[in-house]
């Protein structure tokens, strides 16, 4: 792994879902007037026939891949994650998941990444698709994982929803970087507290690792891409291995990655101090830049820090994560 402040890409996922299209000619790009914002400008200049303008109509756009799907079609279909979940949720049960399509939803703009308040910020997408039967989920950290991803998710038989940031993506993993459906990664290993994460929140919880290293405390770090189907060997072999167990989403904690872990834990009798790290049950608000919503609602470094030093029950205040300077075109953990 990289070390933070971490270079950026622009594109990683508009490239690779070129590159792939270029030898499966099954893929179709369908947009919801949404194309350069989600990077498949790309996809319209190099396959202009295969690329499908749906309008601001999500709904009718799901049901659209929905039938592509039937003629033998693997539609990538494209927009903010708030209207690829929230607003055509009956046509994604009916018309993909239900009769269990290939189509793959691509959501970007997750949780409280975007600025632009309750109607842009998709905090409970993950619950919702991850509550449908047949549904693959998936929250990937940074341009090595998308690259990883796509050739990975094109041949799963039913429906995906993957879920990435959008503008600049840090580049977190080397190029020999792993991606699995059916593994998680445990990228560090302690045995005092277990830091359970994925997508942006996985720099954070890299981050608030090495300072927690910094305190004599061991800390395993595990990255959870895939939260549906979830690894469940992964993630109880950690919990077993520690003391404590923190999870970190840019999500709500309800029905998400942090609800998962608990389930896991709790089928498995495995009892651990649990802190879940994500949107308190509230609705966030709008803001003129990112970095400053992931702090108002307890999704930073300090709340993970915060968070493991709770559950292991330490005294006196956490250690305090440094700010970390950057330049153009680098990224920092929030």
């Amino acid at each position: 792994m990289l070390k933070p402040p971490y270079k950026t890409v622009l594109k990683p996922y508009g490239q690779a879902l070129v590159d792939l299209a270029r030898d499966r000619t099954e893929i179709v790009c369908i947009t919801g007037d949404l194309t350069r914002q989600c990077e498949i400008d790309l996809f319209q200049e190099t396959f202009p026939d295969r690329f499908i303008h749906a309008g601001m109509a999500e709904a009718n756009m799901v049901s659209m891949a929905g039938a592509l799907a039937r003629r033998g079609h693997i539609p990538f279909v494209h927009t903010f994650g708030v209207f690829a979940t929230r607003r055509p949720l009956d046509q994604i049960v009916n018309s993909v998941a239900y009769p269990n399509l290939p189509v793959r939803l691509v959501g970007f703009m997750p949780g409280v990444s975007s600025p632009g308040g309750p109607s842009h910020q998709a905090i409970e997408d993950v619950a919702l698709m991850r509550a449908l039967p047949n549904m693959t989920v998936i929250d990937v950290a940074d341009a090595t994982e998308i690259r990883k991803a796509l050739p990975s998710i094109v041949d799963i038989p039913g429906p995906v929803y993957l879920r990435l940031k959008r503008g600049e993506i840090p580049v977190i993993f080397e190029e020999d970087h792993q991606f699995s459906l059916k593994k998680a990664q445990r990228l560090t290993e302690g045995e005092d507290v277990a830091i359970i994460a994925n997508g942006m929140m996985l720099s954070s919880a890299l981050s608030a690792a090495e300072i927690l290293k910094g305190e004599g405390l061991g800390v395993t770090v595990v990255n959870v891409p895939v939260i549906k189907p979830l690894d469940t060997e992964t993630v109880l072999g950690a919990v077993r291995g520690t003391k404590a167990v923190v999870t970190a989403e840019n999500h709500t904690i309800i029905g998400g990655l942090g609800s998962a872990v608990a389930e896991t834990m709790a089928e498995a009798g495995l009892g651990r101090p649990l802190r879940r790290i994500g949107l308190q049950d509230t609705f966030a608000e709008g803001s003129r830049t990112a970095p400053h919503l992931f702090r108002k609602y307890g999704l930073s470094t300090q709340d993970i820090l915060t968070a493991a030093w709770s559950a292991l029950g330490r005294s006196g205040p956490a250690p305090e994560a440094p700010a970390v300077e950057t330049s153009e075109g680098e990224y920092a953990p929030v």
